[in-house]
């Protein structure tokens, strides 16, 4: 089983006790999981329903890409506070107070837009809702990591987190859906975005990290900070969404193109450029400029440390959860199309889905702590698969609902399962010195490669039918499993950093 091996000491972080601690990840799983599904699977109802061309609401799939990239930014986190709520909460409660607030305005404004009328409009909300979700999860998992620092350890938090997650997000697509089928889209989004906001004053509510200091003075000075802060990012992404849709109408994509390839080599380049610099990064010292370097010194650092099993493992995680990511813009389009309503769904997507997700997280997060990460991980892809695997057997039954139910528990249950164990795999990859920025990099780059193809789903439905690409699909997540045996072979290099 791979390890995590920490070459610093993780800075003191006061420990709740263990029940306070997985009450406390839920709740942040809680507050992550409701906005996701409202720039996805919502987010392509939404457009399907507004007569939106099937192979342009692949391309929204995209936005699901800036998870891929939080790399990025997810540095500035480990590094920075933000001003006033970090000097009373702390660095990572911090950002996670500014990514709600960023969560609210960007749902808000999504809710004001609700027409589509005009999708680059569209498109910008939806980029900023997945920017601050991520924003927050990058927090809380670099939290998360520091507190439990150990695979035992682990379990019971990823498990809190994603039962956390994963009920929000049930209570997301399918309340969404239920108030969308009554009372329209903008009032679906102002429902989720009060329910998403209402964490905040429970955040601000909790003891201050630093004894002493004004709660109400950080507090305000939080709140003028994020002001200036979310207009700051709105501004940035209006300028590059500009930029990006004059380029790529300047050099003739259109929504008849295929740009998957150009755009997964755009991405794939710094991680190539990382693979090849190997033996320079494998003879670096400790002091040399490219491991202490903030931007890029987390990513450097695991590359030193696994060598070139870090491609084998990079393999690894990108192809272990691309089922499940295929599936999850396309499902709900292609049950709709079989004739089911949404308020079917969206009852198919509350306590259904609810209840199997719960049962797979929960028993996904118990076998970390018993089997051999190898073992999990196998058992986890086999269920995911057979989940994929059920969208196709239902488009061949007559019309029910409780094949429906059945079908979604399928689903649900083996995502569940499946993610339970990666989250715990991927953290114990991490390194503690840069617990923020390495997990951001790995489930960032886990995600790349399936968030790509995802964006292309429409078109491959065109050719190949909903039937094949759900068999595509189940295949793919059992494609991870022959990757097992070298998995279980990769260790960490020992640190060479003075103790």
């Amino acid at each position: 089983m791979t390890t995590a091996t920490a070459t610093l000491d993780p800075p003191p972080v006061a420990l709740p006790p263990a029940r306070s601690r997985m009450a406390l990840f839920g709740l942040l799983g809680f507050s992550a999981g409701l906005p996701f599904y409202m720039f996805s699977t919502v987010l392509t109802l939404r457009l399907q329903a507004h007569g939106v061309a099937l192979v342009v609401i692949g391309f929204f799939a995209w936005v699901q890409l800036l998870p891929t990239f939080k790399f990025v930014w997810a540095p500035l986190l480990d590094r920075y506070d933000v001003p006033g709520f970090g000097r009373v909460w702390g660095k990572r409660r911090g950002w996670i107070m500014l990514s709600q607030l960023g969560i609210f305005t960007a749902m808000v404004a999504m809710a004001m837009t609700a027409d589509d009328g005009n999708l680059p409009i569209t498109a910008l909300f939806a980029t900023l809702l997945a920017f601050w979700t991520t924003t927050l999860e990058v927090a809380a998992d670099a939290w998360r990591i520091e507190l439990a620092p150990t695979q035992a350890e682990q379990g019971p938090l990823a498990a809190s987190t994603l039962w956390g997650y994963r009920t929000a997000m049930v209570a997301a697509g399918s309340g969404a859906l239920l108030v969308a089928d009554g009372s329209g889209w903008s009032a679906a989004y102002l429902v989720i975005a009060a329910a998403a906001f209402a964490p905040f004053p429970l955040l601000a509510a909790m003891r201050p990290e630093t004894p002493g200091v004004p709660r109400r003075a950080g507090l305000a000075a939080g709140l003028i900070a994020s002001v200036i802060i979310l207009a700051i990012a709105m501004v940035l992404a209006a300028i590059v969404g500009r930029v990006l849709l004059e380029v790529t109408v300047g050099v003739g994509i259109s929504a008849d193109s295929n740009v998957t390839p150009y755009v997964l080599g755009a991405c794939m380049l710094p991680f190539i450029v990382m693979a090849l610099a190997l033996p320079r990064i494998r003879r670096a010292g400790p002091d040399d400029a490219i491991r202490t370097s903030t931007a890029i010194g987390p990513y450097v650092d695991f590359f030193w440390r696994y060598g070139f099993g870090a491609l084998v493992v990079l393999a690894f995680v990108s192809v272990y959860r691309m089922g499940d990511v295929l599936a999850l813009n396309l499902s709900k389009p292609m049950i709709k199309g079989l004739g089911y309503s949404l308020s079917e769904i969206g009852r198919a997507d509350s306590l259904v889905a609810l209840v199997a997700s719960i049962l797979g997280v929960g028993i996904g997060g118990w076998m970390v702590t018993r089997t051999r990460m190898g073992i999990a991980l196998g058992v986890g892809a086999f269920f995911a698969a057979f989940g994929n695997f059920g969208f196709v057997w239902l488009a061949h039954q007559v019309m029910s609902e409780p094949l429906l139910y059945l079908s979604t528990a399928a689903d649900q249950f083996g995502n569940g399962m499946a993610g339970a164990v990666f989250v715990v795999y991927l953290s114990m990859l991490v390194n503690l010195k840069y617990p923020g920025a390495q997990y951001a990099f790995l489930s960032g780059f886990a995600f790349l490669l399936p968030r790509l193809l995802a964006g292309a789903g429409g078109s491959m439905v065109a050719r190949i039918g909903y039937d094949n690409f759900f068999l595509l699909s189940g295949i793919v997540s059992l494609a991870a499993i022959p990757f097992l045996p070298l998995i279980a072979r990769i260790r960490p290099r020992p640190s060479d950093e003075p103790a």
